[in-house]
């Protein structure tokens, strides 16, 4: 061909081929070098050869087989993968290089195999990317040799099915959920609460996209936009310590996660804010004008206002206890895990569009009721936006020690400087100084020294809650309803364990109530000096 005829048709075709390894290739550059490479090859071939029929299929040709060179090139600089033996595992009755143009690209094959089961997916990389004979695959994996074959031949199946496919990606994708609140029902194990195994944002959306639906993690990845490779062994981290059920291939959640609707929320508020106007106002006032708060049964030395500050929440939740309806029990319901915990876990997550269920900043704060024992004594106590941190996955470990010390404090038997230094630290007791050689103090807390006081401060909440029990109960029936509506089928009953608590121990009714008082200024605010030891009180194991 003439030389000016040559340079005609590489100059008509330059850009359809730079277009054509530019959408190929790896970056810009490699489409750059690749485009050149093919019209000087191309360019030559014409100038020296007349019996080219069809310049243009000619070069075409050129092109697909310069490409097939190229992904071989990235083999042998190190990518691992041998692309002969990958695109003829899509297709053995198609062209190599024309299936390279149409889907097999590198990135869609790493795709593909992403979303293969976790026996297959180890197969094909032992075969295609390690050069691994079927037999040493057997071996190594300690299946048959048979088991290896058919994998390898459903794999080739499920690539070339999942290399056509476009996958439908869920909103998580680009839009993640975040739990805001996290928190248990029950007791910790040595890997801590359930903040603790739901750190990463991956994590948290891997149990959501299981919460009402069970799903495969091939289905999960999907929801997620994430390669199945990571989704899979965080899933199963998740199932090894009870957060996820795990049924067949699928995953079901196996934690309740609270995210409200305007509805709920609104019933939510409305039932919390009657109950507690009426609750929380008539156990103030019942307790002012008793001489409960003067009692020989109650030592804490502190003002009146500190030791409101711990009775009425701990009247709240322990009053009205033959009330109660209590058909399922924690047993039922709890999880067992491997760590020695025992708990039902939860967490909450608020919508950016949803308005926020009143006071939800300050339950961000609240932790509680929490109490711990021993043959003698309980030590309860509330964590809130009025006193300091106390609450965290080492707690329960560092009860034990506390009341171990406070036995023998409130018994009187000596305890070495070290130990009073720790109670002190603690905001146990306060230091009074030393005389004679012997520690002065005074104990922070309030004691309810002995049960006929205990029974006395609760019957006080009981005559409340008998009085209000109609009006309780028609207050919370809607929004009982709406969230077991809300809750998935194999949670209603977890979720119903819990509802039996609302106006209990129950730490949302915990907190309108001492809201309400503070609002209307019956309780004052605690001093900065206070805020260690507040709503924390010891009494006798019953």
């Amino acid at each position: 061909m003439r030389r000016t005829d040559a340079e005609q048709v590489i100059i008509g075709l330059m850009k359809p081929i730079y277009g054509f390894t530019l959408k190929r290739c790896r970056n810009i550059q490699d489409a750059e070098d690749l485009t050149q490479e093919i019209c000087l090859k191309a360019f030559r071939a014409l100038m020296v050869r007349d019996d080219i029929a069809d310049p243009e299929k000619f070069i075409w040709t050129m092109a697909h087989n310069a490409l097939s060179n190229y992904y071989r090139g990235k083999q042998s600089a190190g990518m691992g993968i041998d692309m002969d033996k990958a695109v003829n595992l899509l297709s053995s009755d198609e062209d190599v290089s024309e299936q390279i143009i149409q889907d097999e690209t590198e990135s869609r094959l790493y795709h593909a195999i992403a979303y293969l089961s976790k026996l297959q997916r180890k197969i094909v990389i032992a075969y295609y990317y390690e050069n691994k004979k079927q037999q040493e695959i057997a071996k190594e994996l300690d299946i048959p040799l048979g088991t290896v074959k058919w994998h390898l031949f459903e794999a080739k199946r499920d690539l070339k099915k999942g290399m056509d496919t476009m996958r439908n990606i869920s909103e998580l994708k680009f839009n993640p959920i975040r739990f805001s609140i996290m928190g248990l029902n029950g007791s910790v194990g040595t890997m801590g609460g359930t903040s603790n195994f739901f750190r990463s944002i991956l994590s948290q959306n891997i149990a959501y996209a299981v919460y009402r639906q069970p799903k495969t993690i091939n289905q999960i990845a999907d929801c997620l936009g994430v390669s199945p490779v990571y989704i899979e062994s965080e899933a199963e981290f998740l199932e090894e310590y009870g957060f996820l059920i795990k049924n067949e291939d699928k995953y079901l959640a196996n934690l309740l996660i609270d995210e409200p609707s305007q509805d709920i929320a609104r019933l939510q508020e409305e039932m919390y804010t009657k109950a507690a106007n009426l609750f929380a106002n008539e156990l103030y006032d019942a307790l002012i004008n008793s001489n409960m708060l003067k009692s020989e049964g109650l030592v804490c030395h502190q003002p009146d206002n500190f030791i409101l500050w711990a009775l009425i929440p701990y009247i709240a939740a322990h009053s009205g206890e033959n009330l109660r309806e209590a058909t399922i029990s924690f047993d039922e319901v709890a999880t067992i895990r491997p760590d020695g915990a025992k708990n039902i876990a939860y967490a909450s997550i608020t919508s950016p569009n949803a308005p926020k269920p009143k006071y939800y900043d300050s339950m961000l704060k609240w932790c509680g009721p929490c109490w711990n024992g021993n043959e003698a004594f309980v030590l309860w106590l509330v964590d809130s936006e009025w006193s300091e941190k106390r609450v965290d996955d080492h707690y329960q470990n560092a009860a034990r020690r506390d009341l171990s010390l406070l036995k023998r404090y409130l018994n009187d038997e000596p305890l070495s400087k070290d130990e009073y230094v720790y109670l002190i630290e603690r905001g146990y007791i306060k230091s009074l100084g030393e005389s004679n050689g012997k520690f002065e103090s005074a104990l922070q807390i309030v004691w309810i020294k002995d049960n006929d006081t205990r029974q006395k401060l609760i019957a006080i909440g009981n005559r409340i809650k008998e009085k209000y029990h109609e009006e309780f109960n028609r207050l919370k029936e809607p929004f009982v309803q709406a969230v077991l509506d809300d809750t998935p089928q194999h949670l209603r009953k977890m979720r119903a364990f819990g509802l039996q608590y609302i106006f209990f121990s129950d730490g949302w009714f915990l907190l309108y109530c001492m809201k309400e008082l503070v609002n209307s200024g019956k309780l004052q605010l605690p001093t900065e000096d206070q805020k260690k030891s507040l709503t924390t009180l010891i009494v006798p194991n019953q």
